[in-house]
């Protein structure tokens, strides 16, 4: 229009036009102005404890003048409640504003609160406590005033009543209970005592829905108390029916904090379900009736001391092995200088140590290597039934150590090895000619095999092999360590800026705080597994050592009896021992569902290498190879972080995992039942018809090796019942459901180990049994604490807080604390059993231990 008038009349007549419409505005500006002065405002001079009844319009504006005493040895807090009684008060909402000295609190009502997808509810009644600044003096009046106004041309009726809280303050001990709405959040004030640097303060009730919020602020203004900013300042935490926080007084400058409880509008947070969804965004709820009943205590925390003593308790009780093991040490090496020690002697045949016959130099006997040798002969189960009687008869003794000494002798005149004599070529010096592959069918496939014929390699190749089990986890402990140490200080940060303590989930009954860490006792309770995987590590090296200086002289016992010694695998698995303390740490630094994999990540390690090394010991030359079995760990870790991604719920997850787990067990049977000799190749189902046809149909016999059929036949069953379990329960940890498996492998393997060992014909040492009886005692009292679940990660923070408890030792360590303490010794007692389970065959040739 005004480019149009530009056209048609000129420059004239536009400003004329302008100047019309800026008075048209003036004038309307002026009218607004004029209602407004005569907008009536009315002050009165209020009293606690009085209720005013009155109504607002947009024509008229209250204000109530209160004032009061604030004494500085006594706090008093002051509570503002507010009913609106007209009908639709939410098309006319009344703005409340108290304005006090050093702080403004305003708010609306109806007070609208936002809950999950922006849903409205809306509370007629409110009420709120006021901020109380800080005085100087010993006792001053304090001034305040209540503004009431509205913009609505109807008139609301409303009540206004402000009064005091004479129980404002927490005392120490003392339960106080209160009830809070979302319209009506509570808080109170506590201040430390002298002689009390840390606080617990719990919050309880018996309801455990509407969903609620416990925050601890600073003495400052505002405090906020509603649904929609409690988390905006301080630490805080949702609860059901309990929560608790650990307060220390170097946090609070004003050596005093607000104990904050706000009820929320909806209970998604806490577990509960979704009431409905609105059908418009902007659709007012009916919240019904939320007030909830709650008890508050605030009580002093545990003190340095006992701090000082939960920390000598933990390193005493695990120092005490280390000095156990050093006296089993020297009784044992005592008692075998005795075993060899000449107690008879003949004139002229001097004794030999069994530390000094590699080295034996003529002595002067009259006996001639014939005569001791027949004799040793005459004993018709030499080499396994005979080690007893020479150990009966230590003259015998004596008389077998001469004419092993003697025998050497022979040996060097005649230059030919006793070894080269009794063992088979070298697999690596023919693996180059055409026979090999038809000379391991020859062996492994024998009906009877013995570990002579599963010991044909080099010692030195096998040892280098399995070294690199050590070194390959010490690199893998590094590498998945520093990431994981960086991740939960991050985490610890994220909990310490924010004050968010949903975000870990511990057991916060008993949880003591240590600089920046929140729960330092459940670190520290792992300190069992690196101090006892150390001292595995030691005792497997001081092994290691007496095996090798026997190997150094040619002891026969060394080269040609017993299991064949490789530590490599040992050496491994007191690593993981280690490395599973310093990721049980980690984790619990901040446990929740993100972190739990690291804390069962080298629990699957230990599990597998516990195996390996019990297939080992009957199966030395024919193991995995470190790369080979740290790939299929690799490949086990990789489903446990699946698993934890998308196998909540997820039912196509569960299939394919399911499928996959009976695929793998198919094939390592077949792998262990043929040792290796069979291919993965295109022409295997036409061997399995072949079998199937041979061996079902064609005749009925049954299958060669019966040992190995069992075993495998009840590992398929256990795998497949494990794997049709979790394809209908679908459990929500995955990461415990993938330990259970292996453990449970694990464990049908040890005892069909143990059985076939004692059904053939061996025995089980005096501290091989030992360390089983007191394994599974420590094991059963271990797991009795692990099923305790002070906290889970599978429910929201509320529910999981519902399980937590006080400390059961010290008031430092809880049954979760107890559970890291038994575990690390049962798996220290487990390593010890894998370690001297076989002590027994250390005297009989390897051509009469049985493969099984």
């Amino acid at each position: 229009m005004v480019l149009r008038s530009c056209c048609k009349f000129g420059p004239v007549s536009v400003l004329f036009r302008l100047g019309y419409v800026a008075l048209l505005l003036l004038c309307v500006t002026h009218l607004r102005c004029a209602r407004a002065e005569n907008k009536t405002v009315v002050q009165k001079y209020a009293e606690f404890d009085v209720t005013y009844n009155d109504t607002v319009t947009s024509d008229n504006q209250t204000i109530y003048a209160f004032n009061h005493t604030v004494s500085r040895n006594k706090t008093e807090g002051v509570r503002v409640t507010v009913d609106v009684l007209s009908e639709g008060a939410e098309s006319s909402p009344i703005l409340f504003v108290v304005r006090q000295k050093q702080a403004v609190l305003s708010f609306q009502v109806p007070l609208i609160l936002r809950g999950l997808y922006q849903r409205k509810y809306p509370y007629a009644h409110v009420g709120r406590t006021l901020c109380q600044p800080p005085t100087r003096t010993l006792s001053e009046t304090q001034y305040f005033f209540v503004d009431v106004s509205t913009l609505s041309n109807l008139g609301t009726h409303y009540q206004l009543r402000i009064s005091r809280v004479d129980s404002f303050t927490l005392h120490t001990d003392k339960k106080f209970s209160f009830t809070a709405s979302p319209s009506q959040p509570q808080y109170f004030k506590y201040v430390f005592p002298d002689g009390v640097d840390t606080a617990i303060v719990k919050v309880n009730s018996e309801m455990t829905f509407p969903c609620s919020v416990m925050s601890i602020q600073d003495i400052q203004c505002p405090v906020y108390d509603l649904d929609n900013n409690v988390a905006f300042i301080g630490m805080y935490q949702t609860m059901t029916k309990t929560a608790a926080i650990t307060v220390q007084r170097k946090d609070f400058p004003s050596n005093s904090f607000y104990v904050v409880v706000v009820v929320k509008t909806e209970d998604e947070a806490c577990g509960g379900p979704l009431r409905f969804y609105p059908l418009r965004p902007d659709e007012l709820i009916d919240a019904g009736n939320r007030s909830k009943t709650l008890d508050v205590v605030v009580s002093p925390a545990i003190s340095s001391d006992v701090y000082v003593m939960g920390m000598l308790f933990c390193l005493g009780i695990f120092l005490s092995f280390y000095l156990l093991t050093f006296l089993v040490a020297c009784v044992e090496n005592k008692r075998s200088v005795d075993r060899f020690t000449v107690i008879y002697r003949k004139p002229g045949v001097t004794p030999v140590s069994p530390y000094e016959y590699g080295s034996f130099a003529d002595n002067g006997s009259t006996l001639s290597s014939e005569a001791i040798t027949d004799s040793i002969a005459s004993d018709a189960n030499y080499g396994y039934m005979g080690q007893e009687t020479l150990k009966r008869r230590p003259f015998l003794t004596a008389i077998h150590h001469v004419a092993i000494c003697i025998e050497r002798s022979l040996e060097s005149v005649t230059g030919r090895s006793r070894q080269e004599s009794l063992s088979s070529i070298e697999e690596d010096d023919y693996d180059t000619l055409a026979d090999i592959d038809s000379d391991k069918n020859i062996v492994r496939t024998k009906k009877y095999l013995c570990v002579s014929d599963l010991a044909r390699k080099d010692k030195r190749v096998l040892s280098k092999k399995y070294q690199i089990y050590f070194w390959n986890i010490a690199t893998i402990g590094v590498f998945y360590a520093l990431p994981v140490i960086q991740l939960v200080i991050t985490y610890q940060t994220v909990v310490n800026v924010t004050g968010n303590q949903d975000i870990c989930y511990y057991n916060f009954l008993c949880a003591h705080p240590l600089g920046n860490l929140s729960a330092f006792n459940n670190i520290l309770s792992n300190l069992g597994y690196v101090m006892l995987g150390l001292l595995f590590l030691l005792i497997v090296l001081q092994r290691d050592i007496i095996h090798s200086r026997a190997l150094d002289r040619n002891d026969l016992n060394a080269l040609e009896c017993g299991i064949p010694k490789h530590f490599g695998l040992f050496y491994a698995m007191g690593t993981a021992l280690m490395m599973e303390g310093l990721l049980s740490a980690c984790y619990h630094v901040c446990p929740n569902y993100t972190n739990f994999q690291f804390d069962t990540s080298f629990m699957y390690m230990i599990a597998g290498l516990c195996v390996l090394k019990l297939y080992q010991k009957r199966h030395p030359d024919i193991n995995a190879s470190a790369y080979t079995a740290y790939a299929c760990l690799a490949a086990v870790i990789f489903f446990s972080v699946l698993g934890v991604v998308f196998g909540k719920g997820n039912m196509v997850f569960w299939i394919i995992f399911s499928v996959l787990h009976i695929l793998a067990t198919m094939l390592l049977s077949t792998q262990l039942y043929y040792m290796g000799r069979w291919r993965l190749d295109s022409g295997i189902l036409r061997r399995i018809v072949y079998v199937i046809y041979t061996d079902c149909i064609r005749q009925c016999s049954g299958p060669m090796y019966i040992d190995r059929m069992v075993l495998l036949v009840m590992g398929n069953i256990v795998n497949w019942s494990l794997a049709a379990y979790g394809l209908l329960k679908t459990p929500n940890d995955f990461a415990s459901y993938l330990l259970a498996i292996a453990i449970c492998n694990l464990l049908l393997y040890f005892a069909f180990y143990i059985i076939m060992k004692l059904r053939s014909g061996e025995r089980i040492q005096c501290m091989a049994m030992v360390c089983i009886l007191f394994t599974a005692v420590v094991w059963g009292f271990a797991l009795f604490f692990f099923f305790q679940g002070l906290s889970t990660w599978q429910k929201t923070p509320a529910e999981s807080r519902e399980h937590n408890r006080d400390c059961i030792v010290l008031s430092f360590f809880d049954d979760h604390d107890i559970w890291h303490f038994l575990s690390s010794i049962a798996m220290f007692g487990s390593f010890l059993v894998l370690l001297t389970m076989d002590d027994d065959l250390d005297d009989v040739q390897r051509d009469k231990i049985f493969v099984f």
